[in-house]
């Protein structure tokens, strides 16, 4: 039973790491009951993308803090500012990067949680060589995404 408030100041939170990325949830699968994750991710300049994919049990929105985000939604590209939203209904393909020099933060928010996927993707990405295209969809798959285009 959930009967405390979880505070967290910035910087905070379960810390994960992958494709250079930084997040820290704030929220997770057993903090609301598997509702939704929430996480404040940091992407380096010129790291890699996530493959295109599509959500088919979860949908995602994402609020950029710093920086510029890149978004590749389906046939369309944004570029999103400090005070940017981005809701990615499931069933629509899309990826997204930092397009700043310096490093861009945004939260994401999927709802239901997801934050097993990026417990796993961490472990994948902890090797001295990055992982495959291959490898990184065949996580994706598990968890309910499955390859788009963008």
């Amino acid at each position: 039973m959930r009967d405390k408030a979880i505070v967290f100041e910035a910087g905070e939170g379960k810390a994960l790491v992958a494709r250079g990325s930084t997040m820290f949830f704030k929220a997770t699968r057993a903090s609301t009951n598997g509702a939704f994750s929430f996480m404040e991710r940091t992407l380096p300049p010129g790291g890699r993308k996530p493959p295109p994919h599509i959500h088919t049990n979860c949908e995602e929105a994402f609020y950029v803090l710093d920086g510029e985000i890149e978004f590749f939604i389906g046939d369309d590209t944004v570029v999103g500012r400090p005070g940017s939203f981005v809701l990615v209904p499931g069933g629509v393909s899309h990826t997204f990067g930092n397009a700043a020099p310096a490093a861009s933060r945004l939260l994401i928010i999927h709802a239901p949680a997801m934050d097993a996927y990026f417990e796993e993707l961490q472990a994948l990405w902890s090797g001295q060589v990055p992982p495959s295209r291959e490898d990184e969809t065949a996580l994706m798959k598990r968890h309910g995404m499955e390859p788009g285009t963008s």
